[in-house]
C-alpha cells in the first residue's frame, strides 16, 4: 500500500480487545518495550509514518493547498520520518516539500547527513536531495535564498502544483522575498501541520506512554535516591539528564530544578544553589523519549525529613485541585473554554497573554505541538477538543509574598469518556487527604 492510499489506523489498531475492553494505546499501564520482536505487535513505526503522512495530506486537502514546505524540524520529521539530532532541528539547514498527489521530498544537509538519510530512510524511495542553506551567508544570502526556493519550485513543477497556494511553516525575510520573486503564492502552513499533529495516531500514543513511563521512573529516583540536603539544583538536573540518555531518549530538552526561594517567584531554570533541609523542590522534566515523543510533567518534593507546614500543604492542595479541575474538563466534545474556566486566575487574565504557568498545551514530537489553552483567550475563543488529543496541564500556586511554593503538571490523553493520565508518579496523598 502506498502512502497515497493509506487510510488512518483506527483506534485499537485492529487488536483483539475482547479481554482488554479498551484500546491498548489508551491504557497507560500497558507499556511496550522499546525493542522490536516477532511475537508481539509493538510500536509499528512504518504504520506511524504512514498515518502521520496521511493526516498531513488530509489537512492539506481541507485547507486547499497544493503543497506544504516545512523548515521546522518536528514538521520535517512528521512528514518524512527522518530525524538527525535536535541541534539541526530549527536552524534552516534542511526542509521538506509535500506536494498534493505526490510523495514527500526531503532536502537534507549536504555531505554525510545526506548520505545518512539515504541509508536510513528507504521509505522515501530516493526522494532525498541536498538542502540549500541560505542563512548566515553574508552578502550571498539573497543568491542562496533564491537557489533554495528554486529547489522547492522544482518539486512543485514536477508535481504540477506550482500555480496553487503553497503553505510554508516558517521562514525569514530573505526566504520570503525569494518565494515572492519566484512568483509562488504562499500562505501559512501552520493550520495544516498543527491540525494534523494535535490529534495523535495510535502508535504516537504508544510512544508517549513509553516516554511517560521512563519519566516516572526518573522522578522515583529523584525522590528516593538523588534528592537530599546538600546537593545542588544542578546535580539533580545532571542526574536526570544522565538517566534519560541511558534509557535511550532522543534528546533532553530541559530539566528545570527550582528549590526554596527559587520557587517563589518561580525560576524556570536550574542554578548551582544548594538544596537545604525543608526546601520545596520543583522539578519540571521536558524530554524526547526513545520513539521521538515528549514527556513534560512536574512534581514538587520536600527535601529531607522535615514536615510540611500547614501553609505548604494548602499550596500543594490548591495546585493539585485546580489542575485536576481543569483536567476533568478535557473530554472529547468539551471546549477549551470549559478547561480554561477551571484554571486559576493569574497574570494571563491581568495582561491578556499566556504565562505558560496556568495553562495546558498539546505535546508530541515537540514540546508545544499545536494548541495552547489559557485564560488569556480560550474563554472567548473556544475550540472543541477531539479524541486522541494529548496535553500537558499545569498549575502553579504563584502568590506574592510566599517564602516558597508549589507547581504541578500532568500529561493526559483526551478521549470520549474523559481524560486518561499517562504520567503516574504519585503525589503526597497524606497532604491531599488532610
Amino acid at each position: 500500500m502506498s502512502p497515497n492510499d493509506h487510510q488512518l489506523t483506527p483506534t485499537g489498531k485492529n487488536l483483539d480487545l475482547s479481554f482488554l475492553q479498551t484500546p491498548h494505546e489508551h491504557e497507560p499501564r500497558r507499556i511496550y518495550s522499546t525493542t522490536g520482536t516477532d511475537w508481539q505487535a509493538r510500536v509499528d513505526f512504518e504504520r506511524m509514518r504512514q498515518d502521520r503522512l496521511a493526516r498531513a495530506r488530509l489537512k492539506m486537502e481541507e485547507n486547499d493547498l497544493g503543497a506544504v514546505v516545512c523548515f521546522v524540524g518536528e514538521n520535517v520529521r512528521y512528514v518524512t520520518g527522518v530525524f538527525q539530532g535536535n541541534w539541526k532541528n530549527n536552524i534552516f539547514i534542511r526542509y521538506c516539500v509535500l506536494p498534493r498527489g505526490g510523495d514527500p521530498v526531503l532536502f537534507e544537509t549536504a555531505g554525510s547527513d545526506l548520505e545518512c538519510a539515504k541509508i536510513d530512510a528507504p521509505w522515501l524511495q530516493g526522494n532525498i536531495r541536498p538542502a540549500i542553506t541560505w542563512k548566515w551567508s553574508e552578502t550571498a544570502e539573497e543568491m542562496m535564498a533564491d537557489k533554495m526556493v528554486q529547489s522547492v519550485k522544482d518539486v512543485l513543477v514536477e508535481n504540477g502544483v506550482e500555480n496553487e497556494k503553497i503553505g510554508i511553516d516558517i521562514y525569514d525575510p530573505s526566504a520570503a522575498a525569494a518565494f515572492e520573486k519566484a512568483g509562488l503564492k504562499t500562505t501559512s502552513a501552520w493550520p495544516v501541520m498543527s491540525k494534523a499533529r494535535v490529534v495523535k495516531t495510535p502508535d504516537e500514543l504508544e510512544c508517549l506512554k513509553i516516554s511517560s513511563a521512563i519519566g516516572d521512573t526518573s522522578f522515583w529516583k529523584i525522590e528516593n535516591e538523588w534528592l537530599k540536603p546538600g546537593v545542588k539544583e544542578s546535580y539533580i538536573t545532571a542526574k536526570v539528564n544522565e538517566y534519560l540518555y541511558e534509557q535511550g531518549f532522543d534528546f533532553v530538552y530541559d530539566i528545570i530544578v527550582a528549590s526554596g526561594g527559587n520557587t517563589s517567584p518561580y525560576r524556570r531554570w536550574h542554578t548551582d544553589k544548594v538544596i537545604r533541609e525543608g526546601d520545596l523542590v520543583i522539578v519540571d522534566q521536558n524530554a524526547v523519549g526513545p520513539g521521538g515523543y515528549f514527556v513534560d510533567f512536574v512534581r514538587t518534593f520536600k527535601c529531607g525529613d522535615g514536615k510540611w507546614t500547614e501553609k505548604e500543604k494548602d499550596l500543594y492542595k490548591e495546585c493539585y485541585e485546580t489542575m485536576y479541575a481543569a483536567i476533568e474538563m478535557m473530554k472529547a466534545g468539551n471546549t477549551t473554554a470549559e478547561v480554561a474556566a477551571k484554571l486559576p486566575i493569574y497574570a494571563d487574565d491581568e495582561f491578556g497573554t499566556v504565562t505558560l504557568q496556568q495553562f495546558a498545551h498539546s505535546i508530541g514530537l515537540s514540546l508545544y505541538e499545536g494548541m495552547w489553552i489559557s485564560r488569556a483567550y480560550s474563554l472567548d475563543y473556544p475550540v472543541e477538543l477531539e479524541e486522541n488529543m494529548y496535553f500537558a496541564a499545569e498549575t502553579f500556586a504563584g502568590h506574592p509574598g510566599l517564602e516558597q511554593t508549589v507547581r504541578l503538571e500532568e500529561n493526559l490523553l483526551v478521549t470520549k469518556d474523559g481524560p486518561v493520565i499517562f504520567t503516574r508518579h504519585p503525589f503526597y496523598d497524606e497532604i491531599l487527604a488532610a
